[in-house]
């Protein structure tokens, strides 16, 4: 008998890095990944992470057996913003480009920033940084290439190939096809967005993550987790995007409570490191998977107005998430209840058939473990103000907030915030 077409999936595009590889010490694999690329590498690194990863001496060594010619042409201070991607670019604009690859070492915002200038690298037009106006040529340029802000450029040449090494485990920007970039002076955060912006090789060792502090690596792994549940709920789910899910976060959500105890006092320190390895590879393969899931499908509420919480009162992403993931959920509960269900079933086959109460086992599951994170529960915490609730509701939005199961007036998402304050 054939499927009726109700039953079928519907048509769906699914995009991944070509090459990925994922495991302990395969950061000594790097001069191989770039060479089956190019022949020169041009890295973006973390601030602290490049050194403190451990990973700058085995890049340079691994890059050097497989004759790769390398050079840092610029170092993340935070998440990217227009000027650090115009300076970034204005560094390389007069170089040949001729068999370089874009190889980044650090967090999610290291990342993107590597992906935002390997896309625009191949697409700058002649003469663009000529004369005295450069600087006001390449703000332009960048914000032209962002969404909603700009004229809407969009990629038209295929970036310089990146390889990225996330050195934590939570944005899964490894394996996105957008770079989120803000501007401080106007007052924005935006994607630059286009298919070809995934990464050619994502290079996952978990050992990197090692020298994370529980800060990190609670924001990070919070964020992770938010990306999972947004993407499976999403009004724009695939099916795909779903079975990474369904795979990755009950492993995750066992994994980052582990992370997050405290050593015993006299407890060797490299042993209490090494005893939490399969715990960092859950984390890892988790913020890849996330990554992927929510290339493919979308978000929500939380990342709707996590975006905005960055730039109203510099929150870091990670944490924003973390923060506005329990309303997220609760706003959800109804239209997400089966989807809720599944999720916890997936994370504890034992609980209750009874559809409502394994949804709500859920949503205490989650809000627990924001709580013994160590997660503020009010927005007035990270240093909001009450005369910044207007604000916050009116630049909450965008693609992700398009996303959300529940569709919100700017009034009631106002009284959302409101209750959180």
């Amino acid at each position: 008998m054939t499927r009726s077409m109700v039953d079928a999936p519907n048509a769906y595009d699914f995009v991944a890095p070509p090459l990925i590889r994922f495991g302990a010490g395969r950061i000594d694999e790097i001069g191989a990944a770039v060479g089956l690329l190019g022949r020169r590498a041009w890295i973006i690194g973390g601030g602290r992470s490049l050194a403190t990863s451990g990973a700058r001496g085995r890049i340079d060594a691994s890059l050097t057996a497989s004759g790769i010619d390398s050079r840092i042409i610029a170092t993340s201070d935070g998440e990217p913003t227009v000027d650090q991607v115009a300076a970034a670019l204005a560094e390389i604009v007069s170089d040949d480009r001729e068999g370089v690859v874009m190889v980044a070492v650090g967090g999610g915002a290291t990342i993107d920033l590597a992906k935002a200038v390997a896309a625009l690298a191949t697409n700058m037009p002649a003469g663009l940084v000529s004369g005295s106006d450069r600087e006001a040529s390449l703000d332009a340029f960048v914000v032209d290439h962002l969404e909603g802000v700009g004229r809407g450029l969009t990629i038209a040449q295929w970036p310089l190939p990146v390889v990225a090494v996330p050195t934590t485990a939570g944005t899964g920007a490894e394996a996105t096809r957008n770079a989120v970039i803000s501007c401080p002076r106007r007052r924005f955060k935006k994607s630059m967005r286009s298919p070809m912006m995934v990464p050619r090789v994502a290079l996952v060792d978990p050992d990197l993550t090692a020298s994370c502090d529980p800060t990190t690596i609670a924001a990070s792994g919070l964020d992770c987790i938010t990306q999972l549940i947004e993407s499976f709920i999403c009004r724009f789910q695939q099916p795909l995007p779903r079975c990474l899910v369904l795979e990755s976060l009950p492993r995750a959500l066992r994994a980052l409570p582990r992370l997050l105890q405290q050593k015993p006092e006299g407890e060797d320190p490299q042993r209490w490191r090494d005893g939490r390895a399969a715990d960092r590879a859950a984390m890892s393969h988790a913020a890849l998977l996330s990554g992927m899931a929510l290339t493919n499908s979308g978000l929500g509420l939380a990342h709707g107005v996590a975006a905005a919480l960055g730039i109203g009162c510099g929150t870091p992403h990670g944490l924003a998430c973390a923060v506005m993931l329990p309303t997220a959920m609760r706003v959800n509960r109804k239209a997400a209840e089966h989807d809720f269900a599944q999720l916890e079933r997936a994370v504890d086959p034992a609980s209750s058939t009874d559809q409502a109460a394994s949804a709500d086992a859920f949503v205490e599951r989650i809000e627990r473990l924001c709580r013994e994170s160590g997660v503020p529960h009010r927005l007035s915490k990270l240093g909001m103000k009450a005369d910044q609730v207007d604000w916050l509701a009116e630049h909450s939005g965008g693609a992700s907030m398009r996303g959300n199961p529940v569709t919100l007036t700017p009034t009631e998402l106002r009284g959302v915030l409101a209750a959180i304050f």
